[in-house]
């Protein structure tokens, strides 16, 4: 194929499958070559937390709240069996509480009200979002900084808001949402393996 002449319509689907798995892969370079010490920086503090009995608060909406779901239950029923887990309590699947809040308040207050509940200090927040500018965890974040709270905020785009209201901050740089979310997911995996290592674990995979 030449890539000069050739125009997406005229790509085999064979072109498209390996394009678009060489972006994927190329934006993962990116981040986290650009990353690497923050991240172990971030992992070697939760590591630290969980280990004096703190717990971690995770949000997200959409898609992101996938991504917030899978590190949630990465940490509650590890797969590799002799690693331990540790307290994540994801605030978007109690539905009952999400649409009271969101009908009795405002829908941009359904994190933080659980937030504001069930978080304290020594404890972390971590929000996922593509854009950094969702209310609700923007809001969530504030609190979790007035509560004395570790904040993790993952993102992609510019970042929106949330470089100025977490601890870490780790920005996936592209305003495609795919890309974002496929780095998010290998974050999941890479942050989680990390955390186990620093409290001692084998690292086996």
């Amino acid at each position: 194929m030449n890539a000069i002449t050739t125009t997406r319509s005229e790509e085999t689907y064979r072109d498209k499958i390996l394009r678009k798995c060489a972006e994927s892969v190329e934006m993962k370079q990116k981040f986290f070559n650009e990353y690497a010490n923050q991240i172990e920086a971030m992992a070697k503090d939760m590591a630290g937390r969980f280990q004096q009995g703190n717990k971690l608060l995770v949000m997200g909406n959409g898609g992101s709240l996938c991504d917030a779901l899978h590190f949630s239950v990465e940490f509650t029923h590890p797969i590799i069996e002799k690693r331990l887990a540790f307290p994540v309590i994801p605030l978007m699947t109690d539905i009952a509480t999400m649409t009271a809040i969101s009908n009795d308040v405002d829908s941009s207050r359904v994190f933080v009200n659980q937030l504001r509940l069930h978080g304290k200090p020594g404890d972390m927040a971590l929000v996922v979002s593509t854009s950094g500018k969702s209310p609700n965890l923007i809001y969530a974040l504030e609190e979790a900084r007035k509560k004395e709270m570790l904040t993790i905020a993952w993102a992609g785009k510019d970042g929106g808001r949330f470089p100025q209201l977490a601890d870490y901050c780790f920005i996936v740089p592209s305003y495609s949402i795919h890309r974002i979310q496929e780095v998010h997911a290998t974050l999941v995996h890479v942050a989680w393996d990390l955390i186990h290592i620093a409290l001692g674990a084998e690292d086996v995979i």
